[in-house]
C-alpha cells in the first residue's frame, strides 16, 4: 500500500476548516492545515504536498500569489491546487484557472463535489 496522499489546507475560518478537514480525513487523506497565507507559504517552503486547497481570500498573503509562487517553483509547480472563494464569482473563477488552479470552487458548495474534485485531481476514489 502505498502513503496516503498529501493535502495542504490554507483556510483562515476556522469553522469552515474544521469541516474540511474531517470531509478530506474521512477520504483517508493525510492533511495539513495552516490558516494565513504568510504560514502557506513557509509550510510550501517546507514540505511538498500532492494537493493544496487554496482559500483566495487569506491574510498576509492572497491565494492567487501562493498560486504564483507555487506555479513559479520548480519544485513545487506538479502540485495541484484546488482553489475556493466566497466571492468573485466567476471573473474570479476564471482568473484562478488562468493563472494555474487546477480547479476552482465557489462556496458554499456541495461537500460531495470538493470530495469528488480532490478525489479527481489526486486520480483516487472517493469513499462513501
Amino acid at each position: 500500500m502505498g502513503s496516503a496522499k498529501k493535502i495542504l489546507l490554507v483556510e483562515d475560518e476556522d469553522n469552515i476548516a474544521l469541516a474540511l478537514e474531517f470531509l478530506i480525513r474521512r477520504q483517508g487523506f493525510d492533511l495539513d492545515r495552516v490558516a494565513t497565507g504568510t504560514d502557506a507559504v513557509t509550510a510550501l517552503e517546507r514540505d511538498c504536498p500532492d494537493l493544496v486547497l487554496l482559500d483566495v481570500m487569506l491574510p498576509g498573503v492572497s491565494g492567487y500569489e501562493i498560486l504564483q509562487m507555487i506555479r513559479g517553483t520548480d519544485r513545487l509547480r506538479h502540485i495541484k491546487v484546488l482553489m475556493m472563494s466566497a466571492s468573485g464569482g466567476e471573473i474570479a473563477r476564471r482568473k484562478g484557472l488562468a493563472m494555474g488552479a487546477d480547479a476552482y470552487l465557489t462556496k458554499p458548495f456541495e461537500t460531495s463535489h470538493l470530495t469528488a474534485q480532490i478525489c479527481d485531481l489526486l486520480g483516487t476514489p472517493a469513499h462513501g
